[in-house]
């Protein structure tokens, strides 16, 4: 069981040795976290979110029902659900989803993500690229990463660009959607 406080917000999170960091919440999350603030409108999709640590996060700061979060693996789904009636917020949408596949919620103001980037890009390629098209108009993209140059093709080449964060080892990428259209072209 993890203990955790982010930004004077105490979790409690049961994790599985499978699941991504199941020992302390990974630096990089941490690091992208100190970057978001959230306002009450907020809809907010945890994609890919393990064990629910940023989900969980955001529903302790928002209306849990605004609070998305998806992952492809089913024990990690299973954890997630636990810890959210764990940490009061039973009320979030927890979604076994490989990538956008098993739901068709649109209209997040802000997509976070620490995609797996130890394999090749096509997971992350997938979460930009359709996350794009879940987002609403002047909504953001958050990601982290040790890689910066393929994100920041990616991200260009669909957002039209991206505010980068060195954060010692990792990068917290920032992308809005300033257009309906890939590589922000009005439309």
């Amino acid at each position: 069981m993890l203990h955790t406080s982010i930004s004077g917000v105490e979790l409690r999170l049961a994790t599985l040795p499978g699941l991504f960091s199941p020992r302390a919440p990974d630096a990089g999350t941490l690091a992208m976290l100190s970057l978001i603030s959230f306002t009450p409108d907020d809809k907010v999709l945890d994609l890919g979110c393990g064990y629910g640590l940023v989900g969980l996060y955001a529903a302790k700061l928002l209306p849990p029902p605004q609070v998305y979060l998806l992952d492809n693996d089913p024990s990690a789904i299973e954890v997630t659900r636990a810890n959210s009636v764990l940490n009061g917020v039973p009320e979030v949408n927890t979604i076994l989803s490989d990538g956008f596949s098993g739901t068709r919620d649109t209209g997040f103001t802000k997509i976070i993500s620490n995609p797996p980037y130890h394999v090749d890009f096509s997971v992350p390629k997938h979460f930009i690229e359709k996350g794009f098209n879940r987002l609403s108009l002047g909504g953001a993209m958050w990601m982290v990463t040790k890689r910066r140059p393929w994100y920041d093709n990616k991200l260009r080449s669909i957002f039209g660009g991206a505010k980068v964060h060195g954060m010692g080892d990792y990068y917290v990428f920032e992308a809005i959607k300033r257009s309906t259209q890939y590589g922000g072209r009005a439309g």
